[in-house]
């Protein structure tokens, strides 16, 4: 089921090369999504994931579910299981991930690339997913499957910082300084 979050902080992306989740698994593109627990966007992901578990194991869905959601094995999570990282504590938060790359817009919908430097982790976004339930050999789990994102605007950057800019260096092109390069 197909749920739009926007205005929503984003952690760990991996939107322009596929990355693994500590070295297991296949490379996918992915990303988390930090919000307050009184965005409306909780509400949404909530019914989504009720409706994909109603529509999957029907009568049962209300007990596999809360089994799910007591082993964590939603993709809607209280921030606070990641404590340790920044933006986490008193928030909530939805993992996706994707086997095929998501397009990645700007606020223009323009489409952006790695090179362009956005977005980035701790910037705002606007972000559609495809929630759906999962029952097979590898188990049962309500997943968020990740199908684009739009930068929407400047955040402080999560940890690793951001990227130089011309102002963090000073004009070498004449002078002493230059001549003893070459």
């Amino acid at each position: 089921m197909k749920v739009k979050l926007n205005n929503v902080r984003m952690a760990f992306p991996a939107l322009f090369e596929p990355k693994t989740v500590n070295g297991e698994g296949e490379p996918r593109f992915s990303a988390a999504f930090i919000f307050a627990p009184d965005h409306p966007c909780v509400a949404e992901i909530e019914s989504a994931i009720e409706q994909v578990a109603k529509e999957k194991w029907g009568p049962k869905a209300e007990g596999v579910l809360k089994s799910l959601r007591t082993g964590l094995k939603v993709c809607l999570h209280n921030g606070d299981e990641k404590s340790e990282y920044e933006g986490y504590p008193g928030n909530m938060f939805i993992s996706a991930s994707n086997k095929a790359r998501p397009l990645v817009v700007d606020r223009d919908r323009s489409v952006l690339t790695a090179a362009d430097g956005k977005p980035y982790a701790g910037c705002y976004v606007n972000v559609t997913l495809d929630i759906w339930a999962m029952d097979n050999n590898f188990g049962k789990r309500i997943n968020a499957s990740l199908g684009g994102v739009q930068f929407l605007r400047d955040g402080d950057a999560f940890a690793g910082g951001g990227v130089a800019s011309e102002d963090d260096f000073d004009d070498v092109s004449e002078g002493a300084d230059a001549e003893s390069l070459v």
